[in-house]
């Protein structure tokens, strides 16, 4: 499919989660089970109050936000951030459909049918095309990995009693892993 034909498929599709690999590989997600969508209206929710604080900054989007990333990807994190400087040098029709951009700040909050392996593939793939920060938070285990570019191996913090920074992507930006038990 063309970029146009596969943002027409998924809006064709409004109850799936839908992304698209480098490959151009469609992976068809099902919606997330009530759990996993408390944790994430959580994680959004702190986001939120920082971005309220912050908007000069950049936009933050939730987990229907589809991104073309520069590897032709389409990748929808579950939480995430773009700077004011990427977001606005897009044009309106671009933001109005899968942005062709990577965002600095990315959240993957894992769900219970979702594979450890895999979500932390798809954080690489984020590293690879741009982002600065990505999280990748297992709320059952509690554990967060923390991936930041050009390091082999992510920080691993164990225990939701921890806070995480958002260090210089998201100044000043704490989350309270507490609240995604």
């Amino acid at each position: 499919m063309s970029d146009d034909e596969f943002f027409e498929f998924c809006q064709q599709h409004p109850e799936l989660r839908i992304e698209r690999t480098a490959d151009h590989e469609i992976m068809i997600m099902s919606p997330t089970g009530s759990r996993s969508g408390k944790r994430n209206a959580r994680l959004n929710g702190q986001l939120y109050i920082w971005f309220q604080a912050n908007a000069q900054l950049g936009e933050f989007f939730d987990s229907n936000t589809g991104f073309t990333l520069p590897d032709g990807s389409v990748l929808s994190p579950d939480a995430s951030w773009v700077s004011a400087a990427k977001w606005n040098a897009l044009t309106t029709a671009q933001q109005d459909k899968f942005a062709p951009v990577c965002p600095e700040f990315v959240v993957e909050l894992k769900s219970a049918t979702d594979t450890l392996r895999t979500l932390q593939a798809k954080m690489l793939d984020y590293l690879r095309n741009g982002t600065q920060l990505a999280w990748l938070l297992d709320p059952d285990a509690e554990t967060a990995y923390i991936y930041r570019p050009g390091r082999p191996e992510p920080e691993v913090v164990q225990g939701f009693d921890n806070e995480l920074s958002g260090e210089t992507v998201l100044p000043g930006f704490q989350l309270r892993l507490a609240e995604l038990r």
